[in-house]
């Protein structure tokens, strides 16, 4: 497939994008194909052909391309960093990475904080996620672990990465890993339901903070730990309709933070699971704490196959992104372009398969460039 710029002729080269799909999977057409400058200014979108190839016309510049396709529950993505188009025609093949769309998602990620109206200043205690069953079954929380991973914002140095950018076979998490407690089926999820997990102070922000959040809801989970979150600016004591059987488990605190370690800007937020293993055997494992790279920072380290769901969030301040998270988890971001606004990260809902359903769906192809936005207002705020 083939399109033509708006540039002039002599500052254009073609680019062309092959799609290679995984040994054992057909190749097929139709796979969205994202061009994006880094620089800012410039972005398309398009679809391979037959051929699983797509041509566009570009002006001279460094892009990011990244391929997203998706068969039933069978996903598949890639992507390349830095592709110079520069005085002559270039051709790139992406291999693609399979995996498969989660039960679980995640639905929100709101760290950017809001205005303390009517007073003057910040507000920044309010952070939280929302995971959502995407499935057409019951499904337990309990077990369910999260965490951030290295480094804490997107436009920082990775350490962690190669000198190319080519990332680890394992993933830092940043501070803490933290899990839903549970006996296997205290807490289960219906079909197309929400789950509230307060981040930091599970109390009702918006009574001082109209344009905060009410945390304090039964049923919300929260991460309240005295011990190593003793930042009550952050973590005070969570509100009187939060059940105590509802507090996160620290699994395995690695950091000197005394409040959760949640980017403001630009998280890469997973949810995982430990297979074959519980989790706190893990982290007790030899060569699972590691020292990161030039420095005596540790962090546990989990596999990439355990990961449930992924977002990537790239700092919209910023012209120096880089990725931090597997194809095979996120392949591309959702920017968020400013802090302390209220603004927050929701993603789609699959009209189509909700109302196939009769409950909420959502979208979900491990891309977070098609499947998730910024949102001007929390989805909690009343």
């Amino acid at each position: 497939m083939d399109m033509d710029a708006p540039f002039a002729p002599e500052s254009l080269n073609r680019l062309t994008v092959t799609a290679v799909y995984p040994a054992g999977f057909e190749t097929r057409s139709g796979a969205t194909v994202t061009i994006e400058n880094i620089a800012g200014g410039i972005s398309y979108s398009i679809l391979t052909g037959d051929d699983a190839k797509a041509t566009v016309t570009l002006p001279g510049g460094i892009y990011r391309v990244a391929v997203s396709d998706r068969d039933g529950l069978d996903v598949f993505n890639g992507n390349r960093d830095r592709v110079v188009v520069s005085g002559q025609d270039v051709s790139v093949s992406l291999d693609l990475v399979h995996s498969r769309a989660g039960m679980l998602v995640i639905k929100e990620i709101y760290c950017g904080g809001c205005p303390k109206t009517p007073e003057q200043g910040t507000y920044q205690s309010d952070q939280y996620v929302i995971v959502h069953n995407n499935s057409d079954v019951i499904t337990y929380l309990d077990g369910l672990c999260m965490g951030s991973v290295a480094p804490y914002n997107s436009n920082a140095n990775n350490a962690w990465a190669a000198a190319d950018g080519t990332l680890p076979d394992f993933l830092p998490i940043l501070d803490a890993i933290v899990r839903i407690p549970g006996t296997g089926t205290s807490f289960p999820l219906d079909p197309g339901q929400d789950a509230v997990i307060a981040l930091r102070g599970a109390i009702d922000h918006a009574a001082t903070y109209p344009l905060s959040v009410n945390l304090n809801k039964p049923d919300y989970f929260v991460l309240y730990n005295p011990t190593y979150f003793y930042n009550q600016t952050y973590h005070p004591a969570p509100g009187n309709l939060i059940q105590q059987d509802h507090y996160l488990d620290v699994v395995i605190k690695t950091g000197q933070s005394n409040a959760y370690t949640l980017s403001l800007n630009s998280p890469a937020f997973v949810l995982f699971q430990a297979q074959d293993v519980d989790i706190r055997d893990w982290v007790l494992q030899p060569g699972v704490v590691r020292s990161t790279p030039g420095s005596s920072i540790q962090m546990a380290t989990i596999p990439p196959e355990w990961v449930i769901d992924g977002v990537e969030v790239f700092n919209g301040s910023s012209a120096d992104n880089h990725k931090r998270l597997l194809p095979s988890i996120d392949a591309g971001y959702v920017v968020l372009s400013e802090t302390f606004k209220g603004h927050t990260l929701m993603r789609r809902t699959n009209l189509e398969a909700s109302a196939q359903k009769g409950y909420e769906m959502l979208m979900d192809s491990n891309n977070s460039s098609n499947d998730l936005y910024e949102r001007e207002t929390q989805s909690l705020h009343e």
